[in-house]
C-alpha cells in the first residue's frame, strides 16, 4: 500500500513519485506490451469472469513512469485500462483529467473503464462534445454498456451513429452489436448485425452461435459453427460452448460427438468452460454415461457449474440417488452449493414425485445454507406436491409463494390435475394459464383432454370453441431420431419421409406384435365424436410412434445400443403404454426425451414409475 503523506499540497503524481522505490522493491515490476491483442480485450469484457490476479498493481508502473519522466499519452492511455481492470476507478478518472489533449483512445479507455455503469454513457456523450469521433472499440465498449444496464433505446441509438460512421461493419463493434441484440431475444436483428461485418474473425462468429443458442435457436447457430469451420475460422471456448449448448437441446448425440472430437483436436477439451458444456450436452442428450466420463476425466479442474451439469442430468432422468452422491461428494471436496446445486436436487425428487423429500431440503436450502429458493425451486416443489396427489396444497403454494407465479407454475399444477383426474381444478388451473397467455394451446389442450376423460363434453365443446373463436392452433407433436449424425423428423401421419412404405409396414408389424403381448390402446383422452377405426388410425400413428418404426428400418441402435428419440411436447398415456410393450418385443432400451424429462424403457416399464 501506499505510505500516507501528510502533506495535502503534495499532488497525486508527486504521492506516487515518492514511493516509486518503495513500491517496486516490494512487488515485481513487469513490463506493459502497448501492443495488446485487441481481440482478446474484447473478449475478455464479453467474459468478465475471467481470472485477473495475474494483472500488476497499476501504481507500480504508474510510479515507474512518474520516475522515468514518461509523461506519454499512450502510456496514460494504458494505465487508464490498467487502474479500472484494478477496480480503482478513481485512480483512472484523476489520471484521465491530467492528460492535456485526450484522444479517442484515452476517451475509450475511459468508457470502457466504467463499462458496467451509467458513467460509460455520460462519459460518451462528453467525448462527443468535445469533440472526438468514437471508433468501433468505443462503440464495442458502449453495447457492451447497453446490454449491462440494460438501456436498449440508448443502443438502438447507438447502432444508428456505428451505420452513419460506416463503423457497424467493423468486427469488434460488430461483434457487440451481435451480443447486444441476442442479449434482448432479438436473433433475426442479431444474424442482421453479423451479416453487414465485412470480416468475421473468432470473436464475431462466437458472438453469433452463443447468441443463437440462447435464443432456441439450435439449429441456426450449429449451421454458424459448421460455417464458421468452413471459412477456416479458429474455434474458440465460446464457439465451442455455444454449439453445444444447441446440441443439448436437440438432443442430437452424434453432433455432440462430432464437436467433442474437435474440440479434442483443437486441445479446448481441457476447458472447464467446454467440460461443463460438455457434460450437458451429453446428459441432456440421454447419453448421461458418456457425461460422467467427461466430468470424470475434467475432475482434479471441475468447477461447481460442470457439478450442476452432471446433477441436472441425473436430475432429467429421474435418478435422485445419484443426484444426492454428487451433492454429497462437492460438498465433501469442500466446494459450495449454490441455487443451481439445490435446483438439480429438486428436479430429480419433482421427476420422482417425491414431495416429502422435496419440502425437507427446501427447508434446508434456506436454513442450512442460507439461500432463497427462486420461483424454479417453488416450482418445483409445487410440481411434487400435486404429483404425490397434495392437489390442494400444491394450489395453496402456488398462491402464497413470494413471487408472481409464472405460466410454468399453473402448467405443473394443469399437469398434476390431469394425471389425478381432477377435472374441476384442472379448468381452473388452465384459466389461470390462460390469463398470462390467452393463446397457450397446452392449456387448451390439456383441459380438454382430462375434461373428455370425465365424461364433461359440453365444457369440452365449449374449451374447443374457445380455442376456434380465439384463432388457437394446436401445435403439432413432432418426433425426431438422428442417424449418422442427420436428424430426421416425424410429424403425427406423416408421409414425407423417403422410406414411408417401410416404416408404416414395420409400424404395422409392431403394433399386432404387442397387441398379441396384451397392449391395450388407451382411448381416454380421445375424443367422443372420433369413430373407433380413426381413434385408431390416430393413435397407431403418433409421430413417436413413427419415430420409433424409423429407427428399427434404420438400424439407428446397433445390437446393445439404445434406441432414442425426442418429442417437443409431453408424449401421450397410448405411446407411453406402447412403449413399454416395444422394448419387449424389440429387446432394446428405448429412451425418450419429452418436454418435461426422459423416460427410459426396458423390459416392460419405464423409469418414469408412469409419473410425467
Amino acid at each position: 500500500m501506499l505510505k500516507r503523506i501528510p502533506s495535502p499540497r503534495i499532488s497525486f503524481f508527486d504521492k506516487l513519485a515518492y514511493d516509486a522505490k518503495t513500491l517496486a522493491s516490494s512487488i515485481k515490476i513487469q513490463r506493459q506490451q502497448h501492443n495488446m491483442n485487441d481481440h482478446l480485450i474484447l473478449e475478455s469484457q464479453s467474459h468478465p469472469s475471467q481470472s485477473r490476479s495475474n494483472v500488476t498493481d497499476p501504481r507500480v508502473v504508474h510510479a515507474q513512469a512518474i520516475v522515468a519522466a514518461n509523461t506519454d499519452r499512450s502510456v496514460y492511455n494504458n494505465l487508464i485500462t490498467l487502474y479500472s481492470k484494478s477496480d480503482l476507478l478513481s485512480y483512472s478518472l484523476r489520471l484521465f483529467h491530467q492528460i492535456p489533449s485526450p484522444n479517442v483512445v484515452s476517451w475509450t479507455a475511459l468508457i470502457s473503464a466504467h463499462a458496467n455503469s451509467i458513467l460509460s454513457l455520460h462519459h460518451f456523450v462528453s467525448m462527443l462534445r468535445h469533440p472526438t469521433f468514437p471508433n468501433q472499440r468505443t462503440f464495442a465498449s458502449l453495447f457492451k454498456t447497453c446490454t449491462a444496464l440494460p438501456s436498449f433505446s440508448f443502443g438502438l441509438g447507438l447502432h444508428s451513429l456505428a451505420l452513419k460512421l460506416s463503423v457497424s461493419s467493423e468486427p469488434f463493434s460488430g461483434s457487440a452489436l451481435v451480443n447486444f441484440y441476442s442479449k434482448y431475444r432479438l436473433p433475426n436483428e442479431a444474424r442482421k448485425a453479423l451479416d453487414d461485418i465485412t470480416h468475421r474473425d473468432e470473436v464475431c462468429y462466437s458472438a453469433i452461435i452463443v447468441g443463437l443458442a440462447q435464443n432456441s435457436r439450435p439449429i441456426d447457430a450449429l449451421s454458424m459453427f459448421a460455417e464458421m469451420r468452413a471459412c477456416d475460422v479458429a474455434s474458440t471456448i465460446y464457439s465451442v460452448s455455444g454449439s453445444l449448448r444447441a446440441v443439448a437441446e436437440i438432443a442430437a448425440w452424434e453432433q455432440c460427438r462430432i464437436i467433442h472430437a474437435h474440440a479434442v483436436v483443437t486441445g479446448l477439451d481441457s476447458n472447464v468452460i467446454v467440460g461443463s458444456a460438455l457434460i450437458d450436452g451429453y446428459g441432456r442428450a440421454g447419453f448421461i454415461s458418456d457425461a460422467r466420463e467427461v466430468f470424470d476425466e475434467n475432475f482434479p479442474v471441475m468447477n461447481i457449474v460442470g457439478w450442476n451439469a452432471l446433477m441436472a442430468g441425473y436430475a432429467q432422468h429421474g435418478d435422485n440417488n445419484m443426484t444426492l452422491r454428487l451433492f454429497n461428494s462437492m460438498e465433501a471436496r469442500g466446494l459450495v452449493p449454490d441455487e443451481y446445486s439445490f435446483l438439480a436436487v429438486l428436479t430429480s425428487f419433482c421427476n420422482a414425485g417425491l414431495a416429502v423429500e422435496s419440502e425437507q431440503w427446501m427447508n434446508r436450502m434456506k436454513v442450512d445454507y442460507g439461500l432463497e429458493p427462486g420461483l424454479e425451486h417453488y416450482t418445483c416443489l409445487v410440481g411434487a406436491l400435486g404429483r404425490a396427489g397434495r392437489l390442494k396444497e400444491a394450489e395453496r403454494l402456488a398462491m402464497t409463494i413470494p413471487f408472481v407465479p409464472d405460466a410454468a407454475v399453473w402448467r405443473s399444477l394443469l399437469s398434476s390435475c390431469a394425471y389425478h383426474g381432477a377435472a374441476d381444478m384442472a379448468w381452473t388451473m388452465a384459466r389461470k394459464l390462460l390469463e398470462l397467455n390467452p393463446h397457450d394451446d397446452s392449456a387448451y389442450v390439456i383441459a380438454t383432454n382430462v375434461l373428455s376423460v370425465a365424461g364433461r363434453w359440453d365444457e369440452v365443446a365449449e374449451v374447443r370453441k374457445m380455442m376456434k373463436d380465439r384463432g388457437v392452433k394446436k401445435e403439432g407433436g413432432r418426433s425426431w431420431v438422428e442417424v449418422q449424425g442427420k436428424v430426421h423428423v416425424f410429424l403425427a401421419g406423416d408421409r414425407r419421409h423417403e422410406r414411408t412404405e417401410e416404416i408404416y409396414e414395420k409400424l404395422a408389424e409392431l403394433m399386432e406384435e404387442i397387441e398379441k403381448l396384451g397392449y391395450v390402446p388407451v382411448w381416454k383422452e380421445m375424443l367422443r365424436e372420433v369413430g373407433e377405426g380413426e381413434k385408431r388410425e390416430a393413435l397407431w400413428y403418433h409421430s413417436e410412434k413413427l419415430a420409433v418404426a424409423f429407427g428399427v428400418v434404420s438400424g439407428a441402435a446397433p445390437p446393445g445400443k439404445a434406441l432414442r428419440i425426442v418429442k417437443n411436447l409431453r408424449i401421450c398415456r397410448d405411446c407411453h403404454e406402447a412403449f413399454k410393450y416395444f422394448s419387449r418385443i424389440l429387446e432394446k432400451e428405448i429412451i425418450v426425451r419429452d418436454v418435461n424429462r426422459y423416460h427410459r424403457f426396458s423390459y416392460g416399464s419405464c423409469s418414469c414409475g408412469d409419473i410425467w
